[in-house]
């Protein structure tokens, strides 16, 4: 394990500008299908309001969206109002015979469902979505999620929301209860992480700290994130390159292997490096985020892209044989979410 490179001497990437053709290809009229055999739709398997939550964060990051990316923006903030309840709380899977298959709940799509919206109210440049986003976000902000990460992806939406709204009630308390839901991390360095495993978008749990703690103005919590994220940078950094925890997971004094490596973790690590670095303007998050385009682009433990320049799809992990090259929504959209902070050096 070695730590982060040197920001004044991290590589230089040239990343692709963001794609959205294959995003459209996984769309239809309803919502992200959420599986692709290589780059062919699977539409047996449907849809799933995480990853259609996701589509809405990249959509609404756009800065001079095209007319079919903002179509896609409507397009998943239609299907996220209609999986949300009277009470805040949705749906997560809608199958292809546009049934849902599940009970309203507040598990992990309810927080990415939140952050989808969130964001949507804070960058979207259409006012009609803005305040659509706007009314789901807030009655989804009334519930709170007994899972940690969960009310992270929560928490991250709610910041989005201050970022217009500063004064907005829900979205500060919210933002507090989610850096609070984290945990405090343990005293020993060796293992600095409020919980005994890592498992996945482990970098959401840093971020949504970082993000309350600038928010509320409070140092010390700030102090905290930053702390966590660079301690998970460098335990995710192997002979000068990312190699993120796998999709099993790593337990506090277990075994680390280096397989099955998920899109996801990359681009929830880009997030928060990215996040840390406007909040600090310290480089060295700037130069974390490098490695996290680099990832995508041939810089990792197979030394293979893991997308397809012809589909523009993301590849759905990294085995110790190479890539897994089907290009599913979750694996997709972590290479667009990734290659958008990359505009920061172009």
């Amino acid at each position: 394990m070695t730590t982060a490179a040197d920001p004044r001497i991290a590589y230089r990437v040239v990343a692709p500008a963001p794609s959205f053709t294959h995003l459209t290809r996984l769309t239809d009229d309803t919502g992200l299908f959420e599986h692709a055999r290589h780059a062919t739709v699977r539409r047996e398997h449907g849809y799933c309001t995480d990853d259609v939550a996701r589509g809405l964060v990249v959509t609404s990051r756009e800065p001079e969206p095209s007319p079919v990316v903002l179509e896609l923006a409507e397009c998943y903030l239609g299907f996220l109002t209609h999986a949300q309840d009277a009470r805040g709380a949705f749906h997560n899977r809608l199958g292809h015979d546009r049934r849902w298959n599940d009970e309203p709940a507040l598990g992990d799509w309810w927080g990415r469902a939140l952050w989808g919206l969130g964001t949507a109210v804070a960058r979207s440049p259409a006012p009609w979505i803005r305040d659509e986003a706007l009314v789901a976000f807030a009655l989804g902000a009334l519930r709170r999620s007994p899972h940690p990460r969960a009310m992270a992806f929560a928490g991250l939406g709610a910041a989005e929301v201050l970022r217009r709204h500063p004064q907005h009630v829900g979205a500060a308390s919210l933002l507090a209860d989610a850096a609070v839901a984290v945990g405090k991390p343990d005293p020993d360095r060796r293992w600095p992480w409020p919980q005994d495993r890592l498992t996945y978008a482990n970098a959401a749990l840093a971020e949504v700290v970082i993000a309350a703690g600038h928010a509320h103005a409070d140092s010390a919590l700030l102090t905290k994130g930053l702390g966590m994220l660079a301690w998970l940078r460098d335990v995710q950094s192997r002979d000068g390159r990312l190699s993120v925890v796998p999709a099993s997971g790593w337990r506090r004094g277990g075994v680390r292997f280096h397989h099955d490596q998920q899109p996801i973790e990359v681009a929830a690590l880009a997030d928060a490096c990215a996040t840390a670095a406007a909040i600090t303007g310290d480089p060295v998050w700037d130069a974390a985020v490098r490695h996290c385009v680099g990832w995508f682009l041939g810089d990792n433990d197979a030394d293979a892209p893991m997308w397809d320049p012809n589909t523009g799809g993301g590849y759905d992990g990294l085995t110790r044989h190479g890539p897994n090259l089907n290009q599913g929504a979750e694996s997709t959209l972590a290479l667009i979410s990734t290659m958008q902070h990359a505009r920061r050096w172009s």
